[in-house]
């Protein structure tokens, strides 16, 4: 399709760079959410408790906490497209030690430990790497709409990966959802080195590696807008997010259903985070998304509150449809005002600190929500995470009309929108009141 006839909303496609890579990762993430359902209701199964999958989950992703900095720095100074190949090579090799280990019977919970860990680690430089990629493969004008894209893609694949491995999981156990995400990776890895990629201009740093680090956090606690953004993300990474981790336990002991009732309730929050994803595609403009920022937040702790709850499976699975679309919306507009404030200099390190708040509180949370759900029980310990959003959501609402004006003269610096210098620019407000 000739790209002056795409839709507005699917306008990143014009790129051949960007169909290849989410061609690739569609069939990836599929993958890995499979592994992800399959890992969850493996260590329930193994050990029937609620502090193991929490205390799993913050072994995936506490290194992505600690080490994303560096990956920040790594991908501002090398060539990004080849880290996302050789981190795409190792999480393939490990997808396959860990379906190994399983279908032959070998699997221990301290295999899932050292391998959720490595996982981790390696995510801690791709992730850097990939959300600075973007803007690599499609430029600054289709910046939003190709991250709105992934984020669709992401959920797309939401939906369809956990109820694969619901289905799996019951007919034929774990190992060969391990074993159908090794394969996947073929798909975004082929994808890769198809791409015709200029060759990266490298940022000229100079001092030591810990200097380049801190030039990242630097520049976020100096900038009002990125800062505040960060902080309300991390809260809900922290307190809000964890519910997923708990979700074997509202499976089988508040909804008493199992392995495939897990794979769907996982895939209506799919169908609400493909909604929202599919919301801010469609939008053209970088004006309001600081307030739908805070409804959103907010939006996903009512929601969280009202799934705590239900006992109805069915009530359940349609509560979670709301709270996957706010969700993605908080997420995926953070991400897009981020980066157009952001200078390409320090789009490595920044985005890496949005890996700190997104993916690194997540395993705090989940070590948090795991060890309250043993005491308090699941619903409870997933009803405060909903309320504490709400209150960050209104401190958040409180803090935008003086964080307005510098997010706009950030974007218009950065150069970040599409409007012609005597119209639209004048009128872009990042983070309005109103």
């Amino acid at each position: 399709m000739a790209a002056s006839k795409l839709p507005a909303s699917v306008r990143a496609f014009k790129h051949r760079n960007y169909q290849l890579f989410f061609g690739g990762q569609l069939i990836s993430v599929c993958g890995t959410w499979m592994q992800s359902v399959a890992q969850s209701w493996l260590v329930y199964r193994l050990t029937g408790s609620a502090a193991l999958l929490g205390l799993v989950n913050f072994a995936n992703l506490i290194p992505v906490f600690l080490l994303s900095p560096l990956g920040g720095a790594v991908a501002d100074r090398g060539s990004r497209h080849r880290i996302l190949i050789v981190t795409q090579i190792i999480s393939m090799l490990l997808a396959f030690v860990l379906a190994g280990l399983t279908l032959t019977g070998r699997i221990h919970v301290w295999h899932l430990f050292v391998l959720a860990s490595l996982v981790g680690i390696n995510y801690a430089f791709y992730v850097p790497a990939q959300s600075a990629f973007v803007v690599d493969m499609v430029g600054k004008d289709d910046l939003m709409n190709a991250i709105a894209l992934n984020s669709s893609m992401v959920n797309g694949a939401r939906i369809i990966g956990p109820a694969i491995a619901g289905l799996l999981v019951a007919a034929i156990g774990e190992g060969w959802c391990f074993f159908l995400n090794g394969v996947s990776y073929l798909a975004v890895i082929g994808g890769l080195l198809l791409m015709d990629i200029t060759p990266h201009r490298k940022v000229s740093l100079s001092g030591s590696p810990l200097k380049h680090v801190v030039e990242g956090f630097v520049f976020v606690s100096r900038t009002g807008p990125v800062r505040e953004l960060l902080l309300l993300l991390g809260a809900v990474s922290l307190f809000g997010a964890p519910y997923a981790v708990l979700m074997p336990i509202f499976s089988d002991q508040v909804l008493h259903h199992g392995a495939g009732a897990l794979g769907l309730l996982m895939g209506a929050t799919g169908v609400g985070a493909l909604g929202g994803a599919a919301s801010l595609a469609a939008r053209k403009q970088l004006r309001g998304l600081g307030r739908w920022v805070a409804l959103a937040t907010a939006a996903f702790g009512v929601s969280l509150i009202l799934f705590a709850l239900s006992h109805s499976f069915w009530l359940s699975a349609a509560l979670l449809v709301p709270v996957g679309y706010a969700m993605m919306i908080e997420m995926a507009a953070s991400n897009t005002l981020i980066q157009a404030m952001v200078p390409d200099s320090l789009r490595g390190r920044v985005m890496a600190v949005y890996s700190m708040m997104f993916m690194g509180m997540a395993p705090i949370g989940a070590l948090i929500a795991g060890s309250l759900a043993q005491r308090l029980g699941a619903p409870h310990t997933v009803m405060i995470g909903g309320a504490i959003c709400i209150v960050s959501a209104a401190v958040f609402a409180l803090r935008l009309p003086r964080l307005r004006e510098e997010g706009r003269n950030l974007i218009i610096a950065m150069q970040m929108t599409a409007a012609s210098p005597g119209d639209e620019i004048n009128e872009a407000s990042v983070l309005p009141a109103d």
